[in-house]
């Protein structure tokens, strides 16, 4: 074993040891498990002062921190914007280290913003970290507009194009679906049961890319015509008209609060005249298998008859998501996914951010950018509800960021929102919407989701998201049926660590790619995929378990 690495895991050292410069010079890891402890000289690393920016990047020129691009070894000495520092404990990879002395109370800035406060003296070369900071209530006054950069659109001429399927309404999928939807937990089995008799159905019907079952835990228990159960019904209904769903079966159970019925009236989908099976009515479980796969198969050939054609870019609907973040996320992953989003919306198409409670801290900066005061208060009213919520179920929102986050760099859900909104981009803010609320609006919007992925992915896909572009730094191997997921890893360990699952390396920035290089290659990619190209989570059938829609309120 390494002194700073796990020989077999290949994770930052900080998960294993901690480490303190002492009086005489000599340096002691401890590793966390209580393995022996290992000493060495400070004779055995470089004492002469090497510049900042060889070993560190420092974002924005008011920032009391930089990020270490590798493990920074107690008793190393650097030359920083205000003068020579002296590292007097390990900052791992990807973790912060302060430029300047800081006092106890003093806010610490990180993307010229501010990313929490010291809670105790910070000298030069510390570790800036969960240890030394914590968030507090600081004034932050709403601005509306004032940073409002309109996008410039391509001419309709000159934009660009890919392979999609064309639906009655005008609009445009990615993918070619069959969907078998549960109302409630209680035909899950039997939805579950109808969508196996389809694996491998590729041969016989080559245009459609697979049968899916969409399940989930809720459906009863609930008020009847509460908001719950309307939350569900709109999540359900958003995938049974996906853009990626050419053709769908209801199966209820019979008996439950999310009546059938009710579901297809309330959401105006009898026009579709959907197939429907229920077990109460089948006279059982395995009739309704029968019966659901009877179905499927009268949908195969008219959802196999639709092809792919040119499509314009404009009708590209991207899920910006972040999952298992680190410190890299905010400087490589996520700003390069802005700048491909910059580009969606020049094409005259959408982005849509979620996760709410990774906004918090840096909705100021989304309020600037909204194109009135009526959306920019629409998202501080979202903010305001959270704060809320969790209040009221004892927690605070700077529960977030996780252990996993945390043990990559990150520190506060200050700094991870600033860090996550950089996968908006830089266009304009045009809408707010609630949870799986259908999207109607161009450019850059909002939805209001959770932070955890799989629940916020399934809103944003409900309202239309016809491509997922997922970033991450510590890992995922996440993906999304019906709309494909590409991942794209924040740091080059990741991407080789886990090749399997990564679509694109963004950690080539650290080595000298440029913002514009990585974000036209996601953008490419994005075309790519929209035109059938499988992601690496589509390669290993990932993405059904991931449908989790975001259930409120009491179970009764």
């Amino acid at each position: 074993m390494s002194l700073l690495h796990d020989g077999k895991s290949g994770q930052n050292s900080c998960e294993w040891y901690d480490s303190d410069l002492s009086d005489d010079g000599t340096t002691t890891m401890v590793s966390k498990n209580e393995q022996p402890v290992t000493q060495i000289t400070s004779r055995d690393f470089s004492r002469d002062p090497v510049p900042l920016s060889s070993v560190a990047v420092h974002l924005h020129p008011d920032d009391d921190v930089a990020i270490a691009t590798s493990d920074l070894i107690p008793g190393r000495t650097l030359n920083g914007p205000w003068g020579e520092l002296r590292i007097g404990r390990l900052v791992p990879a990807g973790h912060k280290l302060a430029l300047r002395s800081l006092a106890a109370g003093d806010a610490i800035h990180r993307y010229g913003q501010v990313i929490g406060f010291a809670t105790t003296a910070i000298n030069p070369g510390d570790h800036v970290h969960s240890h030394n900071v914590a968030v507090q209530q600081f004034s932050r006054i709403p601005e509306f507009g004032t940073d409002v950069r309109p996008a410039v659109l391509e001419p309709e001429s000159a934009r660009r194009t890919f392979k999609g399927f064309l639906r009655p309404d005008g609009r445009v999928g990615t993918r070619n679906y069959v969907a078998v939807i549960s109302t409630v937990n209680c035909s899950a089995t039997a939805t579950r049961g109808i969508a196996e008799r389809f694996r491998g159905i590729g041969d016989a019907f080559p245009h459609v890319d697979g049968v899916i079952a969409l399940t989930h835990k809720a459906g009863c228990g609930a008020r009847y015509g509460g908001h719950e159960i309307d939350q569900l019904q709109r999540t359900l209904a958003g995938f049974a008209r996906h853009p990626n769903v050419g053709g769908y079966v209801i199966v209820g159970l019979g008996c439950e609060i999310n009546q059938v019925q009710d579901l297809i009236t309330r959401h105006d989908l009898q026009a579709d005249a959907p197939p429907i099976v229920v077990i109460q009515n089948e006279g059982g479980l395995q009739d309704t298998v029968e019966a659901g796969t009877r179905a499927v198969e009268s949908l195969l050939p008219m959802v196999d008859a639709c092809r792919r054609a040119e499509q314009g870019a404009d009708q590209l609907v991207v899920a910006l998501q972040c999952g298992g973040s680190d410190g890299w996320s905010g400087v490589t992953a996520n700003p390069a996914l802005g700048y491909a989003a910059d580009q969606i919306v020049r094409e005259g198409g959408t982005v849509v951010l979620g996760e709410t409670p990774e906004v918090y801290g840096a909705e100021h900066l989304l309020t600037r950018r909204a194109v009135s005061a009526e959306v920019g208060e629409a998202l501080l009213e979202r903010i305001r509800w959270w704060e809320q919520h969790t209040a009221s179920l004892g927690c605070e929102i700077d529960n977030n960021p996780t252990p996993g986050n945390k043990a990559g760099g990150l520190t506060t859900i200050l700094e991870k929102s600033l860090g996550a909104i950089a996968k908006s981009g830089t266009t304009p803010l045009t809408a707010v919407y609630g949870y799986a609320e259908r999207i109607t609006a161009k450019g850059f919007v909002h939805m209001d989701t959770p932070g955890y992925d799989p629940v916020s992915v399934t809103g944003q896909v409900a309202g239309g998201c016809n491509i997922v572009a997922f970033t991450t730094g510590r890992g995922s191997a996440f993906g999304f049926k019906p709309a494909p997921s590409i991942k794209i890893a924040s740091n080059s360990s990741l991407s080789v660590r886990m090749r399997g699952d990564m679509d694109i390396n963004a950690g080539r920035m650290l080595d000298g790619a440029s913002l514009a290089d990585v974000g036209d290659e996601i953008f490419e990619r994005i075309l790519a995929v929209a035109s059938g190209a499988r992601t690496k989570s589509e390669a290993q059938g990932v993405g059904e378990e991931e449908f989790n829609p975001w259930i409120l309120g009491a179970t009764l």
